[in-house]
């Protein structure tokens, strides 16, 4: 199977798990997700990949010898989760989870719906 970005989406999403990850930092693929009014049931995981590149402030605070480690390992706060599932309406969405904390009072990272995905 093929895919290819239908459209855009980009925006924050609060995920559904059926029973909460062992470890919220390295989550599983989530059973659903509410977006833009609608809940949307997780029928079929189809890929799943991590991504460990340090972004943003973190990128500039490691010397390269660590920051090459760190890439392969992951530290904290670095590191996304991405997700390509097809929900129970037969719609194909790519979302991830990133482990950067927003702000002090929100340390736990945030859920993001990437593209809505079409099957080539």
């Amino acid at each position: 199977m093929s895919f290819k970005p239908l459209h855009y989406i980009g925006e924050p999403i609060e995920v559904i798990f059926n029973q909460p990850p062992a470890l919220e930092k390295k989550p599983d693929c989530p059973d659903g997700f509410a977006w833009g009014g609608e809940s949307f049931r997780v029928t079929e995981l189809l890929e799943a990949w991590v991504d460990q590149t340090r972004r943003g402030r973190m990128a500039r605070n490691m010397a390269p010898q660590h920051a090459a480690v760190a890439e392969h390992r992951g530290s904290w706060g670095v590191g996304r989760y991405y997700f390509r599932v097809r929900t129970e309406r037969d719609r194909y969405f790519e979302l991830y989870y990133d482990r950067a904390p927003r702000d002090v009072d929100h340390r736990k990272g945030d859920w993001v719906l990437v593209y809505e995905m079409t099957m080539e």
